[in-house]
Formats: C-alpha cells, sequence, structure tokens
C-alpha cells in the first residue's frame, strides 16, 4: 500500500516562503537540497511525519500560473478558533471561519489562507474525518 509522503509547490522567493510556513504552521527545514539551477526545501513538523517540499527555481523572475488546476493543501489543528487568533495576530490574514453541516450535523470547521506565492491552504479543526 502507498504511503503519502509530501506534496510540492513551487515558489518565488525562498525566504518569503519560510517565514510564512514557519509562522503560520510551524514547518521547519527538515532537509535543503541545492543544485545549481534549483533549491528543494522540505519542511515539517513534529505533527506528521508528512512533509511539504518548496521548490525554488533559480533565476526566476515571474510570479508561477497557478491555473484552475490547484486545490489547496489542507492541515488540521486542535483549536481553530485560538489557530485564526494567532495567525490574525501575526498579520497572515486568515479567511473567515466557516462552519459545514450535513444532514443537520458538523461535518467541518476551518478558515483559509493564503501563501506569498497565492497557495490556499486550509486550516480544518480536528474533528471526524479530518484528524
Amino acid at each position: 500500500m502507498a504511503k503519502m509522503i509530501h506534496s510540492m509547490i513551487r515558489v518565488m522567493e525562498e525566504a518569503r516562503s519560510l517565514d510564512f510556513y514557519s509562522k503560520a504552521f510551524g514547518l521547519d527545514i527538515a532537509e535543503r537540497l541545492d543544485f545549481d539551477t534549483f533549491t528543494l526545501i522540505y519542511l515539517s513538523n513534529s505533527e506528521s511525519e508528512f512533509e511539504l517540499e518548496l521548490t525554488v527555481n533559480k533565476g526566476r523572475e515571474e510570479a508561477y500560473d497557478l491555473g484552475t488546476g490547484y486545490g489547496h493543501l489542507a492541515v488540521s489543528v486542535a483549536d481553530l478558533d485560538a489557530e485564526h487568533r494567532r495567525v490574525t495576530d501575526l498579520g497572515l490574514t486568515p479567511g473567515k471561519i466557516v462552519e459545514f453541516n450535513r444532514d443537520g450535523a458538523l461535518l467541518a470547521r476551518f478558515f483559509f489562507m493564503t501563501d506569498p506565492d497565492g497557495y490556499k491552504i486550509e486550516v480544518l479543526q480536528r474533528h471526524g474525518r479530518y484528524k
């Protein structure tokens, strides 16, 4: 059986992205691999073995076109309200908290954030299938 280990996104500015993902989600560099034309940076934290891989293509000057195919990354947190306050206090401008119900029961509570390159991140309250 396959095990998901990471997801990769392309970013323009290494320092800006590292700052965002560290502040927003407590992700730190697990490994950084520098090559002639690009750098791979694997980010993780103690909550999960899953990693976010940032690819920085050297010399790129124009922003990536995210197109219509990209959806979002998702993370779960123990206290959604506290997390929303924390990232708001950091000036990271999260969206409003949304409650999504199905058949009269809470399915999910979440908000979205956008990273410096325009990638959407869904932040979910740990509940039900969203552990």
